[in-house]
């Protein structure tokens, strides 16, 4: 017992034991990638450039334009997933499952093909216009301002949603038992419970979805509608693909890391931890909101969000249907190559991540050092796709033809632009799980692996399925690292598909999105029911 006291001793005072050593070195191995991929690549480009430029009237309304979106975008789409996630956390109801398992898809979908999908919806000639035509008023016009906020809350929506909900349903069910038993009120779980929580959850969301909103590219692009809604990531594209300006795009991307660091700093800082007590994982059952008028509040929020997000899934569903039994031939060695990055992708986001938010969870307990170190794991949201491929190009040249590692190139990029995600959704849990029984666990003389594999890992294991698909997901449509770096004798599934709609081949393009939808939600699917196989942990 004394041998035991003195080890817990130690670590608390400062003196790093085996696996506090052994966290420490992989989560410093994980943040030297992140900013060798994101700083390191920046200064490449910006070692490039040319001394003493400053910012045209153009790049001001690009800032302006990116700014505002980006909070009104966050903003609503944070406003709206709360009692969204409310909602799915109080009511059962028959296919709820498999409605939570589907708030993934709209975020998950490659943007070109969302965007399709919204404008078949939304657009001057989609279903509303048309709705809106047969009674006398003016079709839709959503290209512009009113478009790109109207995508990045489709886009959005579900994923903060998500982050919330998990917020709820780490909520032990012990609370809402004893709560039933004092009698509270909607009101009073409110108060008690659920504030407290959303202090917690409510601005890591919004500040994911607002540095999602910011490094907008495809969305401007597509729905922008000219000069007047370009974002700071269109800029930086357009000054490295049609001017090939190293200086406009290494300023505007200090500039794009410098907002995203200072909104990260400001929205950490908000950020209250919850004190709930240890429970006993059993599964949350609630006694609060049972009055009509919440259920029928409730139900009809839950209706409005499932059409407004799954209404463009299946018109996508329903253009690509025909195609798909008569697609190209170079169709299937694409998907296999899509394969090959998502797959690898997502697995080194996820061990990334994981590296980090150990490493983080360790530093909260000894320095103050952690929450700067949770701003540096946003940083690949800040950082340009494009700025990161030319960086890394010019590091590489000198040495090897960059073209030849195409491959591990875009599966590296495509997990460090993924880490913010999966970091977002396996630190909270990994945080909860070491607080409750980190220190249980080695007062029990269990240590590394042993306490990892019984303490901790049933209790991250359903995050980190979530984290690994929503990985997979996103590197499956990825279309911006590959398109620079692809041999062209090599594609993945979305640059052929891209190339197909460059060729005016629109209904085997359509083909190729189904497809891709397809099986985007499909490793979506195997990795976030894989973390949830014989689960019984909440």
């Amino acid at each position: 017992m004394a041998d035991r006291a003195q080890q817990i001793t130690l670590a608390r005072n400062g003196h790093l034991s085996r696996p506090s050593l052994f966290k420490t070195l992989t989560g410093s191995a994980a943040l030297l990638v992140v900013l060798l991929l994101t700083l390191g690549t920046v200064a490449a480009v910006a070692s490039h450039a040319t001394v003493g430029r400053g910012f045209t009237p153009a790049d001001w309304a690009a800032i302006r334009f990116t700014v505002t979106q980006a909070l009104l975008s966050a903003t609503l789409s944070v406003a709206i997933a709360v009692p969204t996630a409310r909602a799915l956390a109080r009511r059962r109801f028959p296919g709820r499952q498999v409605m939570v398992a589907l708030l993934g898809a709209p975020f998950i979908l490659p943007a070109i093909v969302a965007v399709l999908g919204i404008v078949s919806v939304w657009g001057r000639s989609g279903l509303i216009s048309e709705g809106l035509t047969a009674v006398g008023l003016s079709p839709l016009n959503i290209y512009g301002f009113s478009g790109v906020v109207l995508a990045h809350v489709f886009f959005n929506l579900p994923l903060a949603t998500r982050l919330i909900l998990q917020g709820w349903m780490a909520i032990p069910a012990e609370h809402f038992r004893l709560a039933a038993e004092l009698g509270f009120t909607s009101k009073d779980v409110s108060r008690q419970l659920e504030r407290p929580m959303l202090r917690a959850a409510v601005p890591g969301a919004f500040l994911l979805v607002f540095l999602l909103c910011l490094t907008s590219f495809a969305v401007a692009l597509s729905l922008g509608g000219g000069p007047r809604a370009t974002t700071i990531e269109l800029a930086i594209y357009q000054a490295l693909r049609f001017d090939f300006d190293l200086s406009k795009a290494a300023l505007l991307s200090l500039l794009q890391f410098a907002l995203c660091t200072a909104t990260a700093g400001a929205t950490l800082a908000l950020a209250k931890p919850t004190a709930f007590s240890i429970g006993l994982d059993h599964p949350p059952a609630r006694w609060d909101g049972t009055e009509r008028s919440t259920r029928l509040v409730d139900t009809i929020l839950l209706l409005a969000v499932a059409l407004f997000l799954f209404a463009p899934l299946v018109s996508v569903i329903l253009r690509g249907l025909p195609p798909l039994f008569a697609l190209p031939p170079q169709v299937w060695p694409s998907l296999l190559n899509s394969l090959l990055i998502a797959v690898p992708a997502a697995l080194l986001a996820t061990a990334l991540a994981l590296a980090l938010a150990a490493l983080i969870t360790e530093l909260s307990r000894r320095t103050g050092a952690a929450a700067l170190l949770e701003a540096v794991g946003f940083l690949a949201l800040a950082a340009s796709p494009f700025v990161i491929g030319t960086g890394l190009f010019i590091l590489l040249n000198p040495v090897i033809d960059p073209f030849k590692l195409a491959l591990p190139i875009t599966i590296a990029v495509n997990a460090t632009m993924s880490l913010p995600f999966a970091l977002r959704i396996l630190l909270p849990a990994l945080q909860r799980a070491e607080d409750h029984y980190g220190r249980l666990g080695a007062s029990l003389g269990m240590t590394g692996l042993t306490l990892f594999r019984i303490a901790i890992w049933p209790r991250i294991k359903r995050a980190a399925g979530f984290a690994a698909g929503l990985s997979a997901a996103l590197s499956m449509g990825d279309l911006g690292v590959i398109a620079l770096f692809a041999p062209p004798d090599f594609a993945t599934l979305p640059l052929t598909m891209y190339r197909l709609m460059a060729a005016y081949q629109m209904q085997a393009a359509a083909g190729a999105a189904l497809l891709l939808v397809g099986t985007s939600l499909a490793l979506f699917w195997v990795f976030d029911r894989g973390g949830r196989l014989d689960h019984n942990i909440r």
